[in-house]
């Protein structure tokens, strides 16, 4: 895909996304103050009915206290602690409030603002929240010759009974949101992988291609030589270019094997067949037969086995070629005079397998993508040095299958050393 395709549909997307969320918070705002103007509206028209009451409450017990006071114009003149208790007035207003459906903790009181006083109250600390947050209606609204005093009612805790109220929506919300954020993300997260698992098949085909092209030309090249009628055919000449055409072939089927190798690796079917092997003797092998391409090159391969036990339980093929993958690479990225150097050493519990080379090393960047599947370190140039960009993975895979561990330590133009682990027996699960 292309690379401003790609650019342009995460900005799009990106904007999409916040875009709705800046249409779902506006919602959910929305919905929060249409609640909360509910809310003061269904308490603004409670507080009449309570003052109501509180005045039938005043003019029964004036009637009680003078028989006559019903055949006249009653006007108000008694007062509240003659009629009216806090918990009286507690118990009316919760009533009025269960009806409405509201359960939650309240403060009230009975004011009188010219005189700046509270003729009832619930509670004396929340005076100042009563006058400034609370909820007003003014009482016996008749009466003209008294200054006017005014039933106060606050909610401490009206945000969160309000937040309550919308907690599903919002639990929802919240849930979607994060359910679409993880979503765009995993998606741009996937097409940046895919463009790199792409670049990185390409570069395997491009590299595989290559591989093959060489020996097979020199297979047709021997070939053509053989059936070449000019050409005299000696025991000696004949037998020079089988051993081309047989050295090549093996090298096809080596590169075919590595390829076929990796994808059971791959499907999870690599089998081992274990034994109890020499490690010092399937590296002496290796050395003897990667010698001769270190050699060319005027490199040395040094060795220091000091494992006093290097039996292990494992399988022989497997561990050859974990042991040549390493040699071969530190002997491919050492471009002068490769001087690579193989150490081993016991510990409590297995061996120790050091192979060091001071060739062009691997960035800090590339370190943590070494033993990836079909990564290969950057040269500047994707022939210079061959392989598929399978090697190391193998290598992991195969130190993985034998419960044992490998690292490196590398520095750009100073070398790179592997270790690895390898348990005498493996671990009973």
């Amino acid at each position: 895909m292309n690379r401003r395709i790609i650019i342009l549909t995460i900005v799009v997307m990106t904007m999409a996304l916040i875009g709705l969320m800046v249409i779902q918070f506006y919602w959910i705002r929305n919905t929060s103050v249409v609640r909360e103007n509910a809310f003061k509206r269904s308490i603004t028209e409670m507080l009449p009915k309570v003052v109501k009451k509180i005045e039938r409450m005043e003019k029964k017990k004036a009637t009680e206290v003078n028989p006559n006071e019903g055949m006249l114009s009653f006007t108000r003149h008694m007062s509240y602690e003659t009629f009216l208790t806090a918990s009286h007035l507690d118990s009316l207003v919760r009533q009025e409030l269960t009806v409405l459906g509201v359960d939650m903790k309240f403060e009230f009181g009975i004011y009188n603002p010219q005189r700046n006083i509270f003729l009832v109250e619930s509670n004396p600390e929340s005076k100042q929240d009563l006058i400034e947050k609370g909820y007003a209606a003014r009482m016996f609204i008749g009466d003209i010759f008294t200054s006017p005093e005014y039933l106060l009612i606050y909610f401490p805790r009206e945000k969160q009974f309000l937040l309550t109220e919308q907690w599903g929506i919002l639990l929802i919300s919240i849930i979607l949101i994060i359910v679409i954020v993880y979503s765009f993300t995993y998606t741009i997260t996937t097409i940046f992988r895919q463009k790199k698992l792409s670049e990185i098949k390409n570069d395997f085909i491009n590299n595989m291609t290559h591989e093959f092209k060489t020996p097979i030309s020199t297979i047709s090249l021997a070939c053509e030589a053989l059936n070449d009628r000019d050409v005299n055919k000696s025991t000696e000449f004949m037998q020079s270019y089988l051993n081309i055409i047989q050295e090549e072939n093996k090298r096809l089927a080596g590169m075919a094997e590595k390829i076929l190798q990796t994808a059971v690796i791959e499907k999870g079917q690599l089998k081992m067949k274990r034994e109890q092997i020499n490690l010092h003797d399937v590296i002496a092998d290796v050395i003897k037969n990667i010698r001769i391409q270190v050699e060319i090159k005027d490199g040395v391969i040094r060795r220091f086995f000091r494992a006093e036990n290097p039996v292990i339980s494992g399988d022989r093929v497997h561990l050859t070629n974990l042991v040549y993958n390493l040699l071969d690479n530190a002997n491919k990225y050492s471009p002068k005079k490769p001087v690579i150097t193989i150490r081993t050493e016991n510990t409590s519990s297995g061996i120790v397998l050091t192979i060091e080379d001071h060739g062009i090393g691997i960035s800090k960047s590339e370190q943590k993508k070494i033993f990836d599947k079909l990564y290969r370190v950057h040269t500047g140039n994707i022939h210079e040095v061959r392989g598929f960009g399978l090697g190391l993975s193998y290598v992991k895979a195969i130190v993985e299958e034998h419960k044992g561990k490998i690292s490196l330590e590398s520095e750009v133009n100073k070398g790179t050393t592997f270790k690895v682990f390898l348990p005498f027996n493996e671990p009973k699960e």
